[in-house]
């Protein structure tokens, strides 16, 4: 019993001292070195580092590429005049033999840039001595109306649009003799509600003043008296349309112009007072607008 229990403690005590030696064993070896990635020299890894954002710019690319695409809004076109624009219809020296003037006052209209303030003085100066000088005209003639048809029938009032696009009565007789509509309408004039010279005052809401760029000149315009429309010989040619003269007059206006104008326009009425007036021209106050009320001419 003695030995086996002898063996038995000689076995176990064997079997920790070969234990021991396989973890010593284990301990004395060296160990395995681990997969690394192979190490970057300094170009290459500036390469990297520089072929990363190109690579980030493609494929942002070919994502953007693929993506569907939305379609775009097109520009709404934008209107034209019927009649065209003035620039489009008269020749390289678009103010040259107008309403029967000369080339170089048409040259020189052309030259001249727009200047309202002394296209003002004009008006002023000019209006004033023209009121001052009809008034006694005027009121003979207002006092004729109202014996012949009644104090009521003396006076047409209608609105018109003007400077700025602000809306103001326009008055003037009853009667085109002796152009006594024309010159009962110099208080405005001085008033600055008109100018002797310019296009045709409109009233509010005609549709031709809602034509592709109309809105924006007769706003910086004053409306006239007369204007290139009641000077220019009417032939039924689309560049003597009353509306594109008006336009022609809005590019090319200037103190040289209006005197040119007011020319024709003493010329048109000395020749009708003669009776030589030619059967083509416009009648003076025969403008776009023509007021209600004239049934004949007295």
């Amino acid at each position: 019993m003695r030995n086996a229990r002898q063996r038995r403690v000689r076995q176990k005590n064997q079997r920790k001292k070969q234990q021991r030696q396989r973890i010593q064993a284990q301990a004395r070896q060296p160990q395995q070195p681990q997969a690394t990635q192979p190490q970057r020299t300094q170009g290459q890894q500036t390469h990297h580092v520089q072929q990363a954002p190109q690579m980030q710019a493609e494929q942002a690319q070919v994502r953007q590429a693929q993506a569907p695409r939305q379609p775009q809004p097109q520009p709404y076109p934008h209107p034209q005049p019927p009649t065209g624009t003035a620039r489009g219809h008269f020749p390289s020296r678009p103010a040259a033999r107008l309403a029967g003037l000369t080339d170089r006052a048409g040259h020189l209209a052309d030259r001249l840039a727009p200047r309202a303030s002394a296209e003002r003085v004009l008006d002023l100066t000019l209006g004033t001595a023209l009121l001052i000088a009809t008034a006694p005209a005027v009121a003979l003639g207002a006092l004729a109306l109202a014996v012949r048809r009644g104090p009521g029938n003396v006076w047409e009032r209608t609105p018109r649009t003007g400077l700025g696009g602000r809306v103001f009565t326009l008055r003037s007789l009853r009667t085109r003799r002796l152009r006594l509509d024309l010159l009962s309408r110099l208080p405005h004039v001085v008033r600055g509600d008109l100018s002797l010279v310019g296009p045709a005052p409109l009233a509010p809401g005609d549709p031709r003043a809602a034509w592709p760029g109309a809105r924006q000149w007769r706003q910086e315009l004053r409306p006239g008296l007369t204007g290139l429309a009641q000077v220019r010989a009417r032939s039924g040619m689309p560049w003597d349309d009353p509306a594109l003269l008006d336009q022609h007059y809005a590019e090319h206006h200037g103190v040289v112009l209006d005197l040119a104008i007011l020319t024709e326009a003493v010329r048109n009425s000395l020749r009708t007072t003669t009776g030589r007036a030619r059967s083509t021209k416009a009648h003076l106050s025969d403008t776009d607008h023509r007021l209600p009320g004239y049934s004949r001419v007295d």
